[in-house]
């Protein structure tokens, strides 16, 4: 469902002739030991990939042309060996649409105290080489990520990593397909928006369909697919004795694998990775999709609830960035608070879609009533979400832009058993406490779905507003509900001062 092997990002060296070819073959073999040393990195998911050093204008436009139609190429870092003019570099960065990580390092860690002479100074100039290269780029007005250190250290390794599973998430949406099945839920105002704004601005397609497009899918299930399905079902989880083979419910665990078989059959069929659904359309289904949503979204599809195409495509592009990585990534909701003197705490949950990536536990498999949409009682897998940090993800279209939410949480133990409960479910401690992030959350219009994720944290998600060119505000231990007033003020300014949407 995920798959980075064929994905590349371009390491490109600038430098130039003023410094003969023994240099510039040093340049080159330098700065393929750190491709090779960045590439021994565990820490950093996506190959690396060596390109000649440029030092002319054409070549570093023959380059970023050559960066613009490759389907591997995925973004490029861009390190100063030496001196290279900027100037050289105004064409091709004008044309370049890869991300960019500017990488600020040097090949030596230290300086030769003993040894060190003018060859040395000439070779090793990344210091103020670097600087030139930061001035045309920030000229531009080119969003990058600056990386600072040297090459070899376990942090400038982490950042480089953490950039580039950002650029995957970024890749992963300039195709996406979002399937809505149904419409909006009716009357709601924030799972709305401008899908054709965010084709524009993300990449991401979003069109609806109706629920007898995936009807017609579960109408073709043979038996074989069925019963394998429900083997699986009985294997992977602690069913109820009711859903067991023979047990009074056992139709509705029949009736969700038929579901889950034929809306697997539907989104494969479209290319979509991504789709949404909404109690209120569901047609000749029988029930809302609660394991199969479950199940597909642990599978990496991105799901929004109630028609909600923001969070799906969201929940898709973290998928892909904590690919490999430890702790789950899940569509959430803020469902209901619990206020002490001490300490208040959100319970995050649904109506049953939360999914199991967020769990290390094996989850039940029950049925209940779901009390709205007028279906048949939905099948759905419970459990709680492990201790831990963790953020919620908020993408909201403002009217003119998109804006990027980001609350930093802490999630904990519940203080009860929650027996009557048929749902997944988190509490987690907001930061910096529950009543300035929750003000600051509304004061900022986020949504009460997100994506929650203990595998993503906040510098993921600057690098990924930096990349769209989009509005970040972040929610954390430092923030204060009068400085939060004052960023969203001072936001509002700076984006109004363009009549195009940004």
């Amino acid at each position: 469902m995920i798959d980075i092997s064929k994905k590349e990002i371009w390491f490109i060296t600038g430098s130039q002739h003023l410094y003969g070819e023994e240099t510039l073959r040093q340049v080159a073999s330098n700065s393929q030991d750190v491709v090779n040393g960045l590439n021994a990195s565990s820490l950093i998911p996506v190959k690396i990939v060596f390109k000649p050093t440029v030092k002319t204008p054409d070549e570093i436009t023959n380059i970023c042309v050559a960066a613009n139609q490759s389907k591997q190429c995925i973004g490029l870092v861009l390190w100063m060996h030496t001196f290279s003019p900027a100037k050289m570099w105004i064409k091709g960065l004008s044309i370049i649409n890869k991300p960019i990580c500017h990488l600020h390092t040097q090949f030596n860690a230290e300086i030769p105290w003993n040894t060190i002479d003018m060859d040395f100074m000439n070779l090793n100039q990344s210091a103020h080489g670097d600087r030139e290269f930061g001035f045309i780029m920030s000229r531009m007005r080119k969003k990058r990520k600056v990386v600072v250190g040297h090459w070899q250290a376990e942090a400038v390794q982490k950042k480089i990593g953490i950039w580039s599973r950002v650029v995957l998430g970024w890749d992963e949406l300039q195709n996406l397909k979002v399937a809505r099945i149904g419409d909006n839920m009716r009357e709601v105002a924030v799972t709305e928006g401008d899908k054709v704004e965010a084709q524009m601005r993300f990449g991401f397609s979003v069109n609806g369909f109706d629920s007898s497009d995936v009807v017609k899918h579960i109408e073709n299930i043979t038996d074989k697919e069925l019963n394998d399905l429900l083997t699986v079902y009985e294997e992977s989880y602690e069913l109820t004795p009711a859903l067991l083979e023979g047990g009074n419910q056992r139709q509705s665990l029949i009736d969700a694998a038929k579901i889950e078989l034929g809306l697997r059959a539907f989104l494969d069929q479209g290319g979509f990775k991504a789709f949404t659904d909404t109690f209120e359309n569901l047609g000749d289904l029988k029930q809302l999709p609660g394991i199969a949503t479950q199940r597909l979204m642990a599978d990496g599809y991105g799901f929004g609830g109630e028609g909600d195409w923001k969070t799906a495509a969201m929940l898709r592009a973290l998928k892909v960035m904590n690919y490999g990585l430890e702790g789950g990534t899940s569509f959430m909701e803020d469902y209901t608070y619990h206020f002490t003197s001490d300490k208040s705490y959100v319970l995050g949950a649904h109506m049953l879609e939360i999914c199991p990536s967020i769990t290390s536990d094996k989850p039940t498999c029950e049925v209940y009533p779901l009390g709205i949409g007028g279906k048949e009682d939905p099948v759905r897998l419970v459990f709680n979400a492990p201790e831990g940090e963790a953020i919620n993800v908020s993408l909201v279209d403002m009217g003119n832009r998109f804006r990027l939410i980001v609350n930093e949480v802490e999630a904990v133990k519940p203080m009860g058993e929650l027996p009557h409960l048929p749902v997944a479910r988190v509490l987690w401690d907001a930061k910096p406490n529950l009543e300035v992030a929750a003000t600051a959350w509304i004061l900022a219009g986020g949504a009460h779905h997100t994506v929650y994720s203990q595998a993503i944290n906040s510098e993921y998600m600057e690098d990924f507003a930096d990349i769209a060119g989009i509005e970040l505000l972040v929610i954390d231990d430092k923030t204060t509900v009068r400085d939060f007033k004052d960023k969203i003020n001072a936001n509002e300014a700076y984006y109004n001062m363009f009549q195009h949407r940004l």
